[in-house]
């Protein structure tokens, strides 16, 4: 339950009217953060802008990627908003099912590529605290993505963070995105179960 209700339009009120329109025809409902950040306007703008051009406009790094990246980044933070409706997003992109249940385990599973490993263990050393991106970790990364696309990369992975980090503190919970299908859950201690769930996972 959300600590704070939903920012209701009021009159003619166009900024509200509009951002909850755009976002009723990009995934079929008013997405409950959104009318939440909606008590404030002059950041409600931001925010969408923000969270539009991270979306339609930045589509060089690989859209698989990036959607594994802002998902192990909400795990991590234990987001349950974020964690549905980024299933929802990766199942959308094209990411395995299998992937999905073993990202908690990513480093034990056979189910992820080189790059993929690269990309997951940059989200972690993005998404913990201290930050700490090893030289060599980055170095890794540039062997396979250019300028623009590292920027991509890492702004997607810090956006989530913000996402992420505000749905926990305000209380959101999933709105039924990631209903019957596989919902990845919130990083926990012991995660054995899911590795060994999936076949082909040593």
């Amino acid at each position: 339950m959300s600590r704070l209700a939903p920012a209701r339009p009021r009159g003619l009120d166009p900024v509200r009217r509009v951002i909850y329109t755009a976002a009723r025809r990009l995934y079929g409902r008013a997405l409950e953060p959104t009318q939440v950040i909606a008590h404030h306007r002059p950041l409600l703008v931001g925010y969408s802008t923000m969270a539009l051009f991270g979306d339609r406009y930045s589509r060089s790094v690989d859209r698989r990627l990036k959607e594994l990246a802002m998902l192990r980044t909400a795990q991590l933070i234990e987001c349950e908003w974020c964690l549905d409706f980024g299933s929802w997003l990766a199942c959308r992109a094209g990411v395995p099912e299998a992937q999905l249940r073993q990202l908690a385990v990513w480093r034990q599973s056979e189910r992820f590529g080189p790059v993929e490993r690269l990309v997951l263990e940059y989200t972690e050393a993005i998404t913990r605290t201290p930050v700490e991106v090893p030289d060599e970790l980055f170095a890794a990364l540039r062997a396979h993505f250019n300028e623009r696309q590292m920027v991509e990369l890492t702004m997607s992975i810090g956006l989530e963070n913000l996402y992420s980090r505000t749905n926990h503190a305000m209380g959101l919970g999933g709105e039924g995105f990631s209903e019957g299908m596989y919902c990845v859950r919130p990083e926990r201690p012991s995660v054995t179960g899911d590795l060994e769930a999936v076949p082909g996972a040593r």
